[in-house]
């Protein structure tokens, strides 16, 4: 699943005038190196020094780069081995958004191939500048570390087989439901009535059985089913409509159902950075560069670039201001 994340919703909110005027405070900062680097590139040609100096005062581990820990994840982030000659590149919907965010300011990207605990370890210790493909957003993970704004969200998505239909939560009742071993849907799929779970090491293993009619429909990460049915699998790609307020109460589990908030994930010492991102972000939404790039992947924009309601009361307070709205086409 898509970092086996925590649905956990924090109860505390404690936003200060503090809070707003750091934030704003950093924005500043982040105008401000923009038109420094603007000011280089329109310049006699832009020298690496002078953009250099502009990209320091984002406060990188090296000044003009940003060291990106992945995983090999397709389509979110592969690796791209360029040659001896060639700097190693990351492709991917997420490597897609930080390359292009990267570029506008004036930063050049340095991949480093590791596991997913590894990705997290790093950035909290400092150790790389960010890393990216599909972290979801948590209320602990906050506390370690910093979220840009979503790129985008990810939705609850079923790999079904052909001919069969589900919309919502009580269709699952008394059907044979797959997803991997060590991801949360297995407890999403225990709870719900009558469904038998049966769990696999691995994606592959998963889209055998569902091809084989031995289970009716699996839950794993959206554009990983919908790579597969690009590669010839005969399975159809359908979104689950999320839990109800009530459901979940009933069934608290069923929040695995839900969609949650991806973000990049940055250490503490680099708000200015993640600033920056911020703002190439929202612009990304705003120009329909980040709906080409989620069609791109064969994902639907209206379902990866529209938060549910509570995104923007879960993180007010903790890691965003009492005003913030999440980012939306």
């Amino acid at each position: 699943m898509f970092r086996t994340r925590s649905t956990t919703r924090s109860t505390t909110r404690s936003t200060t005038g503090r809070t707003v005027a750091r934030r704003n405070n950093l924005v500043a900062c982040v105008l401000a190196a923009g038109a420094l680097a603007l000011a280089a590139c329109s310049s006699g040609g832009g020298s690496p020094k002078t953009v250099s100096v502009a990209a320091a005062a984002l406060d990188t581990i090296k000044p003009g780069a940003i060291k990106v820990a992945v995983e090999a994840y397709a389509p979110y982030t592969s690796e791209n081995n360029g040659g001896i000659s060639q700097q190693t590149q990351i492709t991917g919907l997420d490597a897609d958004i930080l390359n292009a965010a990267a570029a506008k300011l004036g930063l050049t990207v340095e991949p480093v191939v590791t596991d997913f605990a590894g990705m997290l370890a790093s950035v909290q210790a400092r150790r790389v500048d960010i890393t990216i493909g599909g972290v979801a957003w948590t209320a602990e993970r906050q506390k370690q570390g910093l979220f840009t704004d979503p790129p985008y969200y990810s939705p609850p998505a079923m790999a079904v087989a052909s001919g069969k239909t589900f919309h919502t939560v009580d269709d699952l009742q008394n059907q044979q439901l797959g997803t991997v071993e060590g991801y949360v849907w297995i407890k999403s799929i225990k709870a719900v009535p009558g469904a038998t779970l049966h769990a696999y090491p691995d994606a592959t293993s998963v889209f055998s059985d569902l091809s084989a009619g031995r289970i009716s429909a699996a839950f794993l990460d959206p554009l990983i089913i919908i790579d597969a049915q690009k590669h010839g699998q005969k399975i159809q790609t359908q979104y689950l409509t999320p839990p109800t307020a009530d459901q979940i109460k009933a069934h608290p589990d069923y929040s695995y159902f839900a969609p949650y908030m991806t973000g990049f994930y940055l250490p503490k010492q680099e708000p200015k950075l993640e600033a920056a991102l911020d703002a190439q972000i929202r612009a990304m939404y705003a120009d329909g560069e980040l709906t080409a790039l989620i069609t791109k992947y064969g994902g639907d924009p209206q379902q990866f670039l529209k938060p549910a309601p509570d995104f923007a009361t879960d993180r007010r307070g903790l890691d965003r201001p009492a005003d913030w709205t999440p980012p939306s086409v």
